[in-house]
């Protein structure tokens, strides 16, 4: 299971909704081999979910493939915003070292 906090959710919202692509149906998490840690969690804009997506959330919805999941189990995706900056960041309890930026981890 992933937790979608109510600001990450307003704030994939706002960011759909301020896209120009109108068959944008949620946002797909996934995890890549790379970043100064080892993975790094990649976003992007989805029209349609896998076959084999898991899907959390409702407005918009996340989709998550099954070889990230194994990444991403039991995170919360939340939005935080203030004067060092502001954005999606990932409370992942997988991930055993984080990055300076936040983007990228390793569960070794």
């Amino acid at each position: 299971m992933i937790h979608i906090t109510t600001e990450a959710a307003t704030h994939m919202r706002k960011l759909i909704e301020d896209s120009d692509e109108a068959d944008i149906k949620g946002i797909r998490i996934s995890v890549m081999a790379g970043g100064c840690s080892g993975f790094s969690y990649q976003l992007e804009f989805e029209s349609e979910p896998e076959l084999d997506d898991n899907v959390f959330g409702g407005e918009p919805p996340v989709f998550v493939d099954e070889a990230s999941m194994a990444y991403l189990a039991g995170m919360t995706l939340r939005y935080e915003g203030g004067l060092s900056g502001a954005g999606l960041s990932f409370d992942n309890p997988k991930a055993t070292s984080t990055c300076g930026c936040g983007s990228s981890f390793s569960t070794n």
